[in-house]
C-alpha cells in the first residue's frame, strides 16, 4: 500500500481507529507473506522447479481466489477512506497549482499579443478610412475636372488668388496700423530717450514725452523738468539730431514742433518705409536691398538688436531688412 503523503493530524477517537486500521493492514500483509513463503517452501520440498504451465496455473488460481473472494475493505468507522480522500485532494491541489503557474506566463503572453493585435487593427481601420476618404475626394475632383473646361479652371484659380490677395492686403493693412500705433505710443519716446543720451530702448519702458524736454544726465538719468523749457533751444536740438523738417521726407510733416518723441517716431516710420520699399524693389536680391542711412541712429540700432534688420558687413551706413520669406524658402 502506498504511503500517505503529507502530515495528517487526527485527535481523540480517530487515533484509535487509525491504529486499529494499521494493525489490520499489517496483519493482512503478514498473512500474504506467510502464504508466499509456504508456496516457496512446498516448491523447494518437491525438489523440482515449477514448469511454466504450473506457474500459469498458480497465477490463475491466485487471480480467481482474489476475484471470487470478498474485497478487503476497512471496517466501519475507519479513517482510512478519509485519509485516502485527503491524499487525493492534496495531489489534485498540487497538480492544479502547478498547472495554473505554468499557464500564467502563457496567458500573459496571449494578453500582450492580443493588445498588440488590437492596436494594429485600429491603425489599419484608421488607415483604411483615410484611404477611402482620399479615394472619394480624388474621384469627386476628377469628376469635377471632367465637367469643367480649362477656361473655367483658370477663372476659378484667378478668383481664388484674388481672394487670397484681398485677405493678405487686409492683414497687412491691419499690421501696419498696429505698427504705426506702437511706434507713436511706445517706441517713439524710448527711441528719443536713447538719442538724447538716456537708456537703451527697452530698459525704461514708461517714458513721458513731456519729460524728454529736460534731457538726460551723463549717467543716463532724466534731468529735472524745467517749468518753462526753452522752445527755441529744444527745436534746434531736434533739428540737430533728427534734421530739419524739410530734410526728413513726407513722414516727418506729421511731427509736432518741439516734440522729440514725435521726431523719433517719424524717423522710425520713414526708415521702415524705405527698408520695405527697397526690399520689394530688390525682388529677393540681398545685395540690392540695402538702404543708405545718414547716421547710425537709435532706430537703426533697435531694428538690428531686434533681428529685423542687419548692417552691411563692411559698411555700417548701409542697412537692410531680413528677408524672412527667403529664409523659409531656403
Amino acid at each position: 500500500m502506498d504511503a500517505i503523503h503529507g502530515p495528517v493530524r487526527v485527535d481523540g477517537p480517530y487515533e484509535a481507529e487509525l491504529e486499529r486500521t494499521m494493525q489490520e493492514l499489517k496483519k493482512r500483509k503478514k498473512e500474504l507473506e506467510d502464504a508466499v513463503h509456504e508456496l516457496r517452501a512446498s516448491a523447494v520440498a518437491s525438489g523440482a522447479a515449477p514448469s511454466p504451465q504450473d506457474s500459469l496455473e498458480i497465477m490463475t488460481k491466485a487471480y480467481l481466489d482474489m476475484a471470487e473472494g470478498e474485497p478487503l475493505l476497512p471496517p466501519r468507522g475507519s479513517v482510512l477512506p478519509a485519509l485516502l480522500a485527503m491524499r487525493r485532494a492534496q495531489q489534485i491541489i498540487a497538480e492544479t497549482t502547478e498547472y495554473t503557474d505554468s499557464q500564467s506566463a502563457s496567458l500573459e503572453q496571449v494578453k500582450r499579443r492580443t493588445e498588440a493585435e488590437q492596436v494594429s487593427l485600429r491603425e489599419q481601420q484608421a488607415l483604411q478610412a483615410a484611404l477611402r476618404s482620399r479615394i472619394r475626394a480624388l474621384r469627386e475632383g476628377l469628376e469635377n475636372r471632367e465637367e469643367k473646361t480649362g477656361e473655367q479652371f483658370a477663372k476659378e484659380r484667378m478668383a481664388e488668388l484674388r481672394h487670397q490677395k484681398d485677405h493678405w492686403d487686409k492683414q497687412t493693412s491691419s499690421l501696419m496700423k498696429d505698427l504705426d500705433w506702437f511706434i507713436g505710443e511706445h517706441l517713439g519716446p524710448m527711441l528719443a530717450a536713447e538719442e538724447l543720451g538716456g537708456p537703451v530702448v527697452g530698459e525704461l519702458m514708461e517714458i513721458d514725452p513731456d519729460d524728454l524736454s529736460a534731457g538726460f544726465t551723463a549717467q543716463g538719468k532724466l534731468k529735472k523738468t524745467r517749468d518753462q523749457p526753452d522752445q527755441d533751444g529744444r527745436q534746434r536740438r531736434i533739428d540737430d539730431i533728427w534734421g530739419p523738417q524739410d530734410q526728413q521726407g513726407q513722414t516727418n510733416k506729421r511731427r509736432r514742433e518741439g516734440d522729440e518723441a514725435a521726431a523719433a517716431s517719424a524717423e522710425m516710420r520713414d526708415l521702415m518705409e524705405q527698408l520695405m520699399n527697397k526690399l520689394m524693389e530688390a525682388g529677393g536680391e540681398t545685395s540690392g536691398s540695402y538702404v543708405e542711412i545718414p547716421r547710425e541712429s537709435a532706430a537703426a540700432r533697435f531694428l538690428v538688436r531686434s533681428k529685423v534688420a542687419v548692417f552691411h558687413p563692411k559698411n555700417a551706413r548701409r542697412l537692410r531688412l531680413v528677408d524672412f520669406a527667403r529664409d523659409l524658402e531656403d
